[in-house]
C-alpha cells in the first residue's frame, strides 16, 4: 500500500544525522518504500537550504542525492492557503501542502519532529507514529492478501 506525507526539514536532517533512526527509516520509504512525499517548489528549496547549513556537515554530494531521490519519487502539490493559525511561519508550508494533498489522497499525513507547531489532527503525526500507524495497516493489508490467497488456493486445489 502506498502513503503520501509531506516530510518536515527537521524529519531528514535526522535522518541524515542518525541514518539508523526512526526519522532514517522514514526517509528510507521515502526514497525506496511505499511512502511518495508530498512537495512543492518552496519546500524543496528549504530542504536545500538547511540541510546545506555548515553546522551540519554533511557532505553536498550527498545532500544533492538525497534530495534528488525525494524529488523522483515525489508528487508535486500546489500549496493552497489554509485558516488555521501555525505558529511558526515557515511551517505554512508544510501545512497547506498535506491539506490540498489530502483532498486527493486520503492517507497523506503531515510527518514531523515538531508536532506542536502545527494543529492536532491525526494526520499529523512524528515519524514514529507514521512507521506505526503504517505498519499496522500494511500488517492487516497482508493478512488479508495472505488469506485471500489461501481461500484462492483452496478453490483451485478442488476446482476441476
Amino acid at each position: 500500500m502506498q502513503y503520501y506525507a509531506v516530510i518536515d526539514t527537521n524529519v531528514l536532517v535526522s535522518a541524515m544525522l542518525k541514518v539508523q533512526s526512526v526519522p532514517g527509516q522514514i526517509a528510507n520509504e521515502a526514497l525506496l518504500g511505499d511512502l511518495i512525499p508530498l512537495l512543492c517548489d518552496e519546500i524543496v528549496a528549504e530542504y536545500r537550504e538547511v540541510l546545506a547549513r555548515t553546522k551540519f556537515q554533511f557532505d553536498q554530494i550527498m545532500v544533492k542525492t538525497f534530495i534528488d531521490g525525494i524529488i523522483s519519487r515525489g508528487i508535486f502539490v500546489d500549496a493552497v492557503s489554509v485558516e488555521e493559525i501555525i505558529p511558526d511561519l515557515k511551517d505554512v508550508i508544510f501545512y497547506e501542502v498535506v491539506m490540498e494533498g489530502r483532498k486527493e489522497y486520503d492517507n497523506a499525513y503531515l510527518v514531523t519532529g515538531n508536532i506542536k507547531h502545527f494543529p492536532v489532527k491525526s494526520y499529523v503525526v512524528t515519524p514514529k507514529k507514521w512507521l506505526i500507524l503504517c505498519i499496522r495497516v500494511s500488517k492487516t493489508c497482508n493478512e488479508r492478501k495472505i488469506c485471500n490467497e489461501r481461500k484462492n488456493r483452496r478453490v483451485s486445489t478442488y476446482s476441476f
